[in-house]
This record gives structure tokens, C-alpha cells and sequence, in this order.
């Protein structure tokens, strides 16, 4: 998804398989779509779309969503061949496109103890602005994938994020699966992690790393320096 109608446009963020979006504008090849889930808008190519009914987008997309649970897998195609998909794709439609898939899936909400087993799938990930894939990936959309994927719908952005749930005054109210932001010199909520057990968080900065966090906020192992001051916690489920 970039931010205007061309490919050299910022990206962001990312499209992945089953992914339904309504299409609120039109500039050439380019579509201008907001997406069902978490409402966040863009532009797309319409070359990397396929058009269904609005009760199909609304069924597949939001309501009986199934979401592929390794890392990397493949689609069979009705021409018998494979398409890509990554960990978090939604293959509930894929009997539309005539399309097959026989590998793990997961429905429904899992327990919070399974959102630190799906965020150790993405450990290492490289960091990119507006990426939700292991290929790339950047901190709201590390942690908007783990819950997705385990059946919790929070937004992109990590201000919208910010706004959800119970808040918590100190780490030791916390517990993992929780999520810690951290904010600018302005005051303005710039990132988000992901809390372990006992003081740890993980989170997109450079790659997907695990690191300290404290009352101060998230503590680098590698510089030995504290690289995000933390603003809030917050108690999502």
C-alpha cells in the first residue's frame, strides 16, 4: 500500500493474502482502498487485486478469517501451480479463487500465553516501514500481526494502538502479551513492543529483537543505552 498512486510513493504498509479492502477512489490503474479490518487506507496497484461482492469481502474478510501459521507456505493454484503466502494470510476465500490450501491454520481467539509463541516466529525479521511480513516489518505491524493471528483485532499505527485497553502504572502490573509504547520529545507515541516475562520486550527496531525494558523504557543489550522512553502499558486482553 503506498501513500499516493505511484510505485516510488512511500509504502504504508502491506497487503497480505485474503486481505479485504473497499475501494473508495480510482486514478488510472491505481485504487484507492481502505481495508475492512483496521480501516487503514492507501493505494494499490490494480494489478494486485481480485474484485468480490461486498457480503463475500465482509464474510471472508472479517468474519470466518483463517490465518496460515508458518512462516512461509504455498497456495495451490486451479492451473496446479503455487503461490507464495507468509505466516498471517487469509486463505478463507480461497475456494473464490479456485484455490487450495492443506496446511496449519488458526481460528478464533487463543489464549494470551499463545501470543508470545507466535511473536518468537518473527524474531530477527529486518525492520521496514510499513511491512507486515517476516521479509520486513515494522514495530505496529509486529505487533498487530501477533494478535491478528490469534484472533484480536488492533489497529496499524502505534498512537491508534496506544489507545486501546487498560492502562497499567508500572511493569510489575504487567504480564506477557502486553503492550509497552514509548514516545518522542514531543510527546508523540513512536513505537511499540511487545512484553516478555520477567522485564523483557520484544519489538522492530533495525530487526526484531528482544530486549531490557524499565521504568525509564527499553534498555539496547548491544549499546548498553536506552533507546525508547517508555510513555505507557497498556492491558489489550
Amino acid at each position: 500500500m503506498r501513500k499516493e498512486n505511484n510505485h516510488r510513493s512511500e509504502m504504508v504498509s502491506q497487503l497480505l493474502y485474503g486481505d479485504c479492502f473497499k475501494i473508495i477512489g480510482k486514478k488510472k490503474e491505481w485504487y484507492h482502498i481502505s481495508t475492512l479490518l483496521d480501516d487503514y487506507t492507501g493505494w494499490i496497484d490494480h494489478k494486485q487485486a481480485q474484485q468480490i461482492t461486498k457480503e463475500e469481502a465482509e464474510d471472508i474478510g472479517v468474519q470466518s478469517t483463517a490465518y496460515t501459521t508458518q512462516l512461509i507456505d504455498y497456495i495451490e493454484t486451479q492451473n496446479n501451480q503455487l503461490t507464495t503466502l507468509v505466516i498471517g494470510s487469509n486463505i478463507s476465500g480461497a475456494s473464490l479463487l479456485n484455490q487450495s490450501y492443506s496446511g496449519p491454520t488458526i481460528s478464533g481467539k487463543s489464549k494470551k500465553e499463545k501470543l508470545l509463541e507466535t511473536a518468537s516466529l518473527y524474531l530477527y525479521a529486518p525492520y521496514l516501514w510499513g511491512g507486515k511480513t517476516p521479509m520486513g516489518i515494522d514495530c505496529s505491524g509486529l505487533t498487530q500481526m501477533i494478535y491478528r493471528i490469534n484472533g484480536y483485532q488492533i489497529p496499524r499505527d502505534a498512537s491508534q494502538q496506544a489507545e486501546l485497553g487498560n492502562t497499567l502504572s508500572f511493569i510489575d502490573e504487567s504480564e506477557p502479551g502486553d503492550l509497552a509504547f514509548f514516545d518522542n520529545d514531543e510527546g508523540k507515541i513512536i513505537h511499540v513492543g511487545l512484553l516478555l516475562e520477567n522485564n523483557y520486550i520484544l519489538h522492530a527496531h533495525g530487526k526484531v529483537r528482544i530486549d531490557r525494558i524499565d521504568q525509564t523504557g527499553i534498555y539496547n543489550l548491544d549499546t548498553q543505552q536506552h533507546s525508547h522512553m517508555l510513555r505507557i502499558i497498556k492491558k489489550i486482553i
